[in-house]
């Protein structure tokens, strides 16, 4: 006879009780560094920066939407069951609410409402938020292990960006002195990689001024080879 589960798993339990999209404490001096992710083996909220100690659990992404917790529908759903849950379209994927949200005024009319807070609902759902559905099935039934699913592998989508550490973009930053003379001997050589590596870090009219403005050794030596003529007086009449 297996266990029931009458309680919310840990990583459901975190889902619910982190705070997401605040700085994180170890990575705080570095960039893009809001926590963004849930690690659901270790059962924390995460930022980017954080993902390499992480890379082997299972990661779920967390979303902002008016300014509330999101979950894309497809990755929840590899976790639990979520029917019944209202859900919403946030560039062109189906993402639904992790928490209840506060309401400003009781709204009485026609139509479905939440069964956990009364929000005021979409047919043909009957729970606003994940929150509200694992309430309700506790409240009632007491069980949730029915709604759970085995998910063994969950990782961040292709979408989703890690930055770079910022002491190694300061590192790089400092490869290249953009007011160093393109005039030595060594030019040649060096303009194709610093050429590549102003393109990443400034537009293309800037390159196009840079090349523009290059003088060629040919012409160069032209212009220093040129003299001011002696002067000619006119004949005089």
């Amino acid at each position: 006879m297996h266990q029931q589960a009458t309680w919310k798993p840990a990583w459901l339990e975190a889902l619910s009780a982190e705070k997401f999209f605040v700085a994180c404490s170890f990575h705080e001096h570095a960039k893009k560094n809001e926590k963004n992710i849930c690690c659901l083996d270790c059962c924390t909220s995460i930022c980017p920066h954080c993902v390499a100690a992480h890379r082997v659990h299972r990661l779920l992404q967390v979303r902002r939407y008016v300014y509330h917790d999101v979950v894309r529908l497809e990755d929840l759903e590899k976790l639990i069951d979520c029917s019944g849950v209202q859900s919403y379209t946030i560039n062109s994927s189906k993402v639904v609410f992790l928490k209840k949200r506060p309401q400003n005024r009781q709204f009485k009319g026609s139509g479905n409402i939440c069964t956990s807070c009364d929000r005021s609902l979409q047919e043909p759902y009957f729970y606003c938020s994940l929150d509200c559905k694992v309430e309700y099935i506790l409240r009632k039934k007491k069980d949730l292990s029915a709604y759970l699913r085995p998910c063994k592998i969950l990782q961040l989508g292709p979408d989703f960006f890690i930055p770079h550490d910022a002491d190694d973009e300061t590192t790089h930053s400092t490869l290249v002195d953009v007011d160093e003379p393109m005039g030595s001997s060594d030019s040649d050589n060096l303009s194709t990689p610093y050429t590549n590596f102003v393109r990443k870090k400034r537009s293309g009219p800037y390159i196009c001024a840079r090349s523009a403005n290059r003088v060629s050794d040919d012409d160069m030596a032209t212009n220093m080879s040129r003299r001011k003529g002696v002067p000619q007086r006119s004949p005089l009449c």
